[in-house]
């Protein structure tokens, strides 16, 4: 049997794991709706998935007065929470991450949610006890910075040089440059193809099952 290349694989959250990408533009776009704000396109509201909550109203938004992010932040929340009991994992999910544990990996989530939504999510999809650790953006520094990355390898006693992020948008890919962590991409969230590779992620997958299949045979 090959030597494994990595110990530690840490998962984003949104776009990555659970269909959610669409749902999160639609409650960005009400939120801005809602206080009478311009209302950002899709493309823009995708972009800062990944991001803080507060740091996405600011990048999606960065003209409007500042007074405006954080009750963009109480609208969004609003409408989200309405919806996120019917969210779903992509397709194959649970069996990647199951087969992952059973080889031996250690498993964690860096996610922008909060502690609270990615807990509320993780029960949700009964998920809680599959991950040795998780991180989320209002426990520490939002992506790209490294810190995620970082704390989650003290924690767990993990060496980032054998550590592998994946994720579906840049801010994935900027954290796990900037901890000097390898990073795949998957292209079913947030973030196109193009921009995705612009990163140099060492793979980009295109479904859940493409995934599996490198990491079957790369990790």
């Amino acid at each position: 049997m090959a030597k494994k290349k990595f110990d530690f694989i840490v998962f984003d959250w949104d776009g990555t794991l659970m269909d959610s990408t669409s749902t999160i533009v639609k409650c960005i776009q009400a939120s801005a709706r809602d206080l009478g704000l311009p209302i950002p396109d899709e493309q823009a509201a995708s972009y800062v998935i990944g991001l803080s909550l507060s740091d996405a109203m600011q990048a999606v938004m960065p003209d409007v007065d500042t007074k405006y992010h954080a009750r963009m932040v109480e609208r969004y929340r609003y409408h989200y929470l309405a919806n996120d009991h019917e969210l779903p994992l992509f397709a194959g999910v649970r069996e990647l991450l199951a087969e992952l544990s059973q080889d031996g990996y250690f498993l964690a989530v860096a996610t922008g949610k909060s502690r609270v939504g990615l807990n509320r999510a993780m029960h949700s999809a009964d998920l809680l006890s599959m991950f040795d650790a998780t991180r989320c953006a209002d426990e520490t520094f939002s992506k790209p910075h490294p810190a995620m990355l970082q704390e989650l390898s003290r924690e767990l006693g993990q060496d980032l040089k054998r550590t592998l992020m994946i994720g579906d948008t840049t801010h994935d890919l900027q954290m796990a440059t900037n901890a000097g962590v390898a990073a795949v991409a998957v292209e079913y969230g947030a973030h196109d193809a193009a921009t995705l590779l612009s990163c140099g992620p060492l793979f980009s997958a295109k479904t859940v099952q493409e995934l599996h299949g490198w990491l079957s045979q790369n990790a």
